[in-house]
């Protein structure tokens, strides 16, 4: 297993500071709750729960075996912007609502 490989795993434990993974009969590793989302994450069990089976991408094997795995490279919200180029420019105060629907979207 290497940087970058993406490997499917089972929840078997949560704490505060993140989820342990079981990737296989050997081999376990770590979502830090840094690695959830790129938002704040209160709490793991938002994201992840005993039990549950997900992809997860390789972010670092360590030289001692321990294996830091990330949620948020494989489950990333899709950004929408809708900018209308066409029309040319517009005043900023017009743009500006077009920007904040499209930043409360995002966030939703």
């Amino acid at each position: 297993m290497q940087t970058g490989d993406i490997v499917n795993g089972e929840i078997t434990a949560i704490k505060p500071y993140g989820a342990f993974v079981k990737i296989d009969e050997n081999t376990t590793g770590l979502i830090h709750i840094s690695e959830l989302s790129n938002q704040f994450v209160r709490d793991v069990e938002d994201f992840v729960e005993v039990g549950d089976t997900i992809d997860l991408k390789v972010i670092d094997v360590a030289d001692d075996g321990k294996i830091s795995l990330s949620y948020k490279a494989l489950h990333k919200k899709k950004k929408r912007y809708n900018i209308e180029l066409e029309s040319g420019f517009k005043p900023l105060k017009e743009m500006l609502e077009t920007w904040l629907e499209n930043a409360q979207k995002d966030s939703e």
